[in-house]
């Protein structure tokens, strides 16, 4: 029997990758690289699959990095391209240096050379929204993409366009999308090409100001949508311009998706609620979350009762409920009717607020057979 080894050398190239793979730190991994030939080629694919650039000069040391080993784009998995606009005088500066001069947009060639990135994280300066949006119209660049995140920084904390990124909307691949601080008028998807349908699983607008037109066309493009999360400041900064300022005409515009949605939720307290909402074709739909009066309702009298998706089980509600009586006596007949009403529901979440949680809405919900009650 061979007597054990304490050499890393002798280990075959499988288990060293295995070791390597749980190194906790980066530098690590670095480290290991510039051990010998074996090592550097056991851990470079370890070290580039997750990469952050949190200044400019990462990203542009990375670009240079790629005049010599051109595969190494391939590597990378993540990527975070993450930092301030007050940075942005030194990327330019960086991008009219003669390394990149007979190239029209670096930042954007350099993420091209991932061609097996699965996951893409964008905040950076406005001034490179066109770019990185020029990596969404075609079906070659980034062939592998998963998930996304975009927010391009104003100078003026304002909301970006998200027309110079919307072909992000029809990537083949891609199952989460998440977008921050963007304005999107009623045009939308204008293009006399439409997109086939996608892959695309969750979507979150995250502080945007979006029409629900355009965003009802948007939604028509994936094939299976299940997570809509919609959240906005409690008083937006700036002032929404394109946005509804009703809760009613954003669920006809998720209306787009009512087949395949499972859950959504909408933290975006300045929408009003005209009347109840009806949302009985909703029937895929599992949790849904939103402040009471955009669910029953605010005008008086109501002409018709609210209409909870047939298979719902979760109803989270994001403020004090019952504040207004009519509202309480709606939700409590609600919940006494639970078996005609909302026959699926299985749990509703509230609010505790400084006075406690409405007695009245406690009290019905501790009556009511198979519903779980939960405070926060």
């Amino acid at each position: 029997m061979a007597a054990p080894t304490n050499n890393l050398a002798e280990l075959p190239d499988i288990l060293i990758k295995h070791i390597l793979d749980l190194l906790p730190a980066h530098r690590d991994l670095s480290a290991m690289c510039l051990v010998n030939r074996r090592m550097n080629k056991l851990a470079d694919p370890l070290l580039h699959k997750t990469l952050k650039f949190n200044q400019p000069k990462h990203h542009f040391s990375f670009s240079e990095s790629l005049a010599t080993r051109p595969r190494r784009g391939s590597l990378i998995q993540t990527v975070h391209v993450e930092y301030p606009s007050h940075e942005l005088d030194e990327f330019l500066e960086l991008a009219n240096s003669p390394i990149f001069s007979n190239r029209v947009d670096p930042f954007s060639h350099t993420i091209s050379t991932m061609s097996n990135l699965e996951n893409l994280v964008i905040s950076v300066p406005e001034s490179l929204c066109h770019g990185i949006g020029t990596l969404f119209n075609g079906p070659f660049d980034l062939a592998c993409l998963k998930s996304c995140s975009l927010f391009y920084q104003r100078e003026d904390d304002g909301y970006w366009d998200l027309q110079d990124n919307i072909h992000i909307f029809s990537h083949p691949t891609l199952e989460s999308l998440t977008i921050r601080r963007a304005k999107l008028d009623a045009k939308g998807f204008d293009s006399l090409e439409k997109p086939a349908q996608t892959v695309l699983e969750a979507l979150h607008l995250l502080e945007c100001d979006i029409n629900d037109d355009a965003l009802a066309d948007l939604l028509l493009i994936p094939e299976n949508l299940k997570e809509v999360i919609i959240t906005q400041l409690e008083t937006p900064d700036p002032p929404l311009e394109e946005s509804a300022e009703d809760m009613e005409d954003y669920i006809f515009a998720l209306s787009s998706a009512q087949h395949s949605l499972e859950t959504i939720s909408i933290d975006f307290a300045s929408l009003n609620g005209s009347s109840a909402l009806r949302m009985r074709e909703f029937e895929a739909l599992k949790s849904l979350e939103l402040r009471d009066y955009q669910l029953f309702g605010q005008s008086s009298p109501r002409l018709h009762s609210v209409g909870l998706p047939p298979n719902l089980e979760i109803l989270k509600f994001l403020n004090n409920v019952g504040e207004d009586e009519e509202i309480e006596e709606l939700l409590c007949y609600m919940i006494e009717n639970k078996s005609i009403m909302a026959r699926s529901l299985k749990e509703m979440v509230v609010v505790e607020g400084d006075n406690g949680v409405n007695p009245k809405v406690l009290e019905a919900c501790e009556k009511a057979e198979d519903l779980n009650l939960d405070i926060w």
